[in-house]
């Protein structure tokens, strides 16, 4: 099972199955037991890959494309690793106006990843998010729990050093 996930090969271990596959089984002859089961499976491996989804869909014998669209649907779920370092560039209407959209483009470049990605050395993931309620600091983004305000271009570099030492 080395499929790549995005960017990252998939790397559950077999523990995480068996905890995976006993969930699946408590709940398997319940009415609505997908989203139980799609919550814990990425409290467990912190992202929904295909293998664990498929893992899933046979369990508790729903089609594949179910399984998918629900995990796809829903935004509390990833179908990709995150990184030990989260970052989230807010774009909601007053970042977007005062540049976070040039923010978030020179975090692409330069961790070289799009948004929902997570660097192969699985340090830093990156996502957009909408409004974080930061408005009068905008443009804003998060590390993880830490805010940043009224970020620039200019500061990508600067913030970035923290976490990569």
């Amino acid at each position: 099972m080395a499929k790549a996930t995005g960017n990252l090969p998939f790397s559950g271990t077999p523990e995480q199955e068996a905890e995976l596959r006993k969930v699946i089984a408590e709940h398997k002859d319940e009415k609505g037991a997908l989203m139980p089961v799609l919550h814990k499976a990425q409290e467990i491996y912190g992202y929904l890959p295909i293998e664990v989804q498929t893992i899933i869909a046979e369990g508790l014998s729903v089609p594949l494309q179910e399984v998918y669209g629900v995990a796809t649907f829903y935004s509390q779920f990833s179908l990709y690793p995150k990184g030990k370092y989260k970052i989230s560039v807010c774009l909601g209407t007053a970042c977007y106006v005062k540049g976070a959209g040039d923010v978030f483009d020179k975090l692409c470049k330069k961790l070289g990843l799009q948004s929902g990605q997570c660097t192969p050395d699985g340090r830093f993931s990156l996502d957009a998010c909408r409004c974080i309620g930061a408005c009068g600091l905008a443009p804003v983004l998060t590390v993880n729990d830490e805010v940043y305000g009224k970020v620039t271009v200019d500061d990508i570099d600067t913030i970035l050093a923290k976490y990569t030492g």
